[in-house]
């Protein structure tokens, strides 16, 4: 079975609709404090309290917004600030961030700051850090991003479904000394299930097929939130691009042509300057990577990013000005970012966990414990709707996977005993790949691993993989699969640092 498990073929789609999918978006400005990127605070909010000095204020409130393009039809979403993806929040490695979220929606919602090693009560997941935020009420979060990168936003409260509205939005954390580039441009990659006329199929969330399955898989595509991708370049030009992947579970499969692409980050932390490979340009739900794109064709020629997990299928267009050039010769040699301030893993005698997944459908699960009872598989589904489990266990236990003390080292034994690819998110740390097995017909094949520091790490069918970290910030820390309708099924759980 492919790693990626499509509902709908886009070449039956294109061929349906007749439509090239990509999005446009603005080079980002450099900002040396925190502030919104794009947008301004909306006019008109009430609020309990006055907001503080230097704070964002993010609304979460209902949109509308032309996902097939411009007079397609209008599908309504919901979003920060009424916009899909929300403002852009920038600010300087190490400096305060205040953001007042206000919810403006039918549903009680949080704000999680996917990748950022932030002080536990504000990494906003609702019944473990804090209580969801009820309609018509506010939270105050307020942290200092210790390391700089990409990294991006979104509800941590009915996920699935939230974030399936549009809920979520980027954050950058500047280096001090950022790479010197020509344009910073950063790219939101998502799928919708869309009706004809444009608007969302919202009948559709909570299917019980999805969640058994590889998860909610769109019928369109969109780079934040928009249609029709073109950027004005230069030959000669020298570009930055951040991509996350904000889809519920499409794992994106990416090639470039058309100009010389390097790997300078993954989820944030940095890599040794180095040519983009397929493992690189493989981006599961919630990954991001940064990339240096060089335009070295001549005037007039375009660089292209594309999704080939069925077909080739354009997403982003860079096209350079027909007869001006940004200069005559390449530019020097890329430096290597700086390190982030991430502790040093001790080798000897970490904590050994293991973690087993099972379940979803051809998974051959037939009980599972939740909430101290075993269920069998049709109670589970029938009442909870459960059909994931880790280690045995369906759902957010009671008692932590395990409990780590503040500084110590642990090995995380993932295995992925399930038919589908699991995308692996544990907010608070990052983790080093150490060991990637998968089982054959032919018996083990260890596979080739990486050292990068993730916080998403994509475990495949009959795969083991097992990562390495230090546990060195306090708190109750998520453990969950970021295919959102697995970890609604079950897929979720979560640890200690004390």
């Amino acid at each position: 079975m492919s790693l990626f498990n499509k509902t709908l073929s886009r070449r039956k789609f294109l061929c349906d609709l007749g439509l090239t999918m990509s999005a446009c978006a603005l080079p980002l400005p450099t900002l040396a404090s925190p502030v919104l990127a794009s947008g301004s605070l909306p006019h008109g909010s009430v609020l309990m309290k006055a907001l503080p000095k230097g704070a964002i204020l993010l609304e979460a409130r209902k949109g509308q917004m032309e996902l097939l393009g411009k007079g397609l039809g209008a599908a309504d979403i919901w979003g920060y600030d009424g916009a899909v993806p929300g403002p852009i929040l920038r600010v300087k490695q190490g400096n305060e961030l205040t953001i007042r979220f206000k919810n403006s929606l039918p549903q009680s919602s949080t704000i999680h700051w996917h990748g950022l090693r932030i002080d536990n009560k504000m990494d906003g997941v609702a019944g473990l850090t804090q209580k969801a935020v009820a309609p018509g009420e506010s939270f105050d979060y307020r942290f200092r991003p210790p390391d700089a990168g990409t990294y991006w936003y979104h509800p941590h409260n009915r996920t699935w479904e939230q974030m399936a509205r549009g809920l979520y939005g980027l954050l950058i954390v500047d280096e001090p000394n950022p790479p010197k580039v020509d344009h910073d441009i950063a790219l939101a990659f998502d799928d919708w299930q869309l009706k004809p006329d444009g608007d969302l199929e919202a009948e559709s969330f909570g299917r019980i097929g999805e969640w058994a399955h590889g998860g909610r898989i769109g019928n369109v595509m969109t780079v934040n939130g928009s249609s029709d991708t073109r950027f004005k370049v230069k030959s000669g030009d020298r570009v930055r691009v951040r991509i996350c992947n904000t889809a519920n579970s499409r794992i994106l499969n990416l090639r470039i042509g058309g100009c010389v692409a390097r790997t300078i980050a993954l989820d944030g932390q940095p890599v040794a300057p180095r040519a983009t490979t397929d493992e690189d340009l493989l981006v599961a739900p919630s990954q991001r990577i940064d990339l240096i794109l060089d335009m070295e064709g001549s005037p007039g020629t375009r660089a292209i990013i594309s999704e080939v997990s069925d077909m080739r299928l354009p997403l982003v267009h860079f096209d350079t000005h027909a007869s001006d050039k940004r200069r005559d010769n390449s530019l020097a040699d890329l430096a290597a970012l700086a390190d982030n301030p991430l502790g040093t893993p001790d080798k000897n005698n970490p904590l050994q966990v293991k973690l087993e997944m099972t379940g979803g459908a051809m998974g051959g699960l037939r009980s599972a414990m939740h909430k101290g009872k075993k269920m069998s598989l049709r109670e589970l589904i029938d009442g909870p709707k459960m059909i994931w489990a880790f280690n045995g266990t369906a759902g957010m236990p009671e008692k932590p996977l395990f409990s780590a003390k503040k500084g110590q080292t642990v090995e995380l034994d993932m295995i992925n005993n399930t038919a589908f690819a699991h995308a692996m998110h544990m907010p608070g740390h990052h983790m080093g790949e150490i060991r990637r097995v998968r089982q054959t017909r032919q018996g083990q094949r260890f596979m080739p691993s990486r050292p990068d520091w993730r916080d998403t790490v994509l475990v495949d069918r009959a795969e083991a993989v097992k990562i390495r970290f230090l546990a060195d910030n306090p708190g109750k820390w998520m453990i969950h699969c970021h295919m959102l309708e697995h970890q609604a099924g079950g897929m979720s759980t979560w640890f200690e640092v004390v």
